[in-house]
């Protein structure tokens, strides 16, 4: 089972949804880059359960502990372990699931791939499972942001079933989109996105919607071309995270529609610095970083444990029903947002080291 992402800058995270504890490994990453417990916890408290009243009521502090690769607020250079107890857990709440399939989760599959499965609160297939990736990507921007402080990563929800937030993407800022429960970047949306996920929720149902997310400032030159190509790899990271369900760049699906002369971002100079006046390519071009802000967007689908009764069948292969137990998200959007931005520093970070190698390397 492939637990890791990156080439350099690489994270491998372990544990499961009701096991003691969940975290992540981190290998290939500089030394004496500052990080610090502190740094860590705080992108954690966003990710993490009992927030607010629209998310999981699961009271989890996913409290980090540093166990090796740190040293007096300095990265060694050596593998960096992170670990996260699990204090809430109630497998006695899926006891029912430990034979019966859960519609449109992990369970079929990896009882059909392994023969084997952690049935409480789905093991790996848990959305937990990101805290390692929150803990490596405050990492990662303290590695990226070593280099290139100027750096930042922004990501906000963008829509909530039929609720869509406008927003200028260029100037989206992380206190508008912390400044509410949603975490949406659009301050008329808030009441509608909170109204919806409530009634969703009161109802047994859950809702999907879309992460919006930008990185200002990137350097020029990150990305391989072929079958490495920052997108690719964006996309990569993105895709993996649980419940995501599609992803764009720049124009995206709507470039299908567009003519050639509409698309292109017609290069001028700027003060010795080469520009786009548009951005159609979402700030990358063959595969590799213009330098213009890198635009994507990735879609969530609802829930899928839902307080409602529902057809399935169970592992001797009989139709039953089921109805959803336990604490969950109505709408996993606003616990979306730090996992999103997590992934994309890991990505920018394992880009930039790449690029550092390939710089040092004899040429011809």
């Amino acid at each position: 089972m492939s637990s890791s992402f990156g080439q350099i800058f690489r994270i491998s995270t372990w544990g499961e949804s009701h096991g003691a504890g969940v975290g992540v490994v981190i290998d290939g990453c500089p030394s004496r880059i500052p990080v610090s417990a502190e740094d860590i916890q705080r992108e954690l408290d966003r990710r993490r359960p009992g927030q607010s009243e629209i998310v999981t009521p699961r009271d989890e502090a996913d409290a980090v502990e540093i166990l090796s690769g740190v040293l007096d607020g300095l990265t060694l250079g050596t593998p960096i372990a992170l670990s996260v107890r699990n204090k809430d857990q109630r497998s006695t709440a899926y006891d029912e699931m430990q034979h019966t399939y859960r519609p449109s989760h992990a369970d079929f599959c990896y009882d059909a791939k392994y023969g084997i499965r952690a049935w409480a609160g789905g093991g790996r297939a848990s959305a937990r499972e990101t805290i390692g990736r929150v803990a490596a990507g405050a990492v990662a921007k303290a590695v990226v942001r070593a280099l290139y402080p100027e750096v930042d990563v922004v990501a906000w929800v963008s829509k909530v079933h039929e609720v869509e937030a406008h927003a200028d993407v260029y100037a989206v800022c992380r206190e508008a989109v912390e400044g509410n429960m949603v975490r949406t970047a659009d301050p008329d949306a808030v009441g509608p996105m909170v109204a919806a996920i409530k009634e969703a929720r009161a109802q047994g149902d859950s809702l999907g919607g879309a992460v919006s997310c930008v990185v200002r400032n990137c350097p020029v030159g990150l990305g391989d071309p072929v079958f490495d190509k920052l997108e690719a790899t964006l996309a990569h990271a993105m895709m993996s995270i649980p419940a995501c369900r599609g992803f764009e760049v720049g124009s995206g699906f709507a470039a299908a529609g567009m003519r050639g002369t509409e698309h292109n971002d017609a290069f001028f100079m700027d003060g010795g610095k080469v520009r786009t006046r548009t951005n159609f390519s979402g700030g990358i071009q063959g595969g590799i970083s213009n330098g213009e802000p890198i635009v994507m967007r990735m879609a969530f689908k609802p829930t899928a444990t839902l307080m409602v009764e529902q057809e399935t069948v169970n592992d001797r292969g009989e139709d039953v029903t089921l109805r959803g137990k336990g604490r969950h998200d109505a709408c996993v959007l606003p616990r979306a947002v730090p996992i999103v931005e997590a992934m994309a520093w890991v990505t920018l970070c394992d880009h930039l080291l790449r690029q550092r190698v390939a710089d040092v390397m004899p040429r011809g």
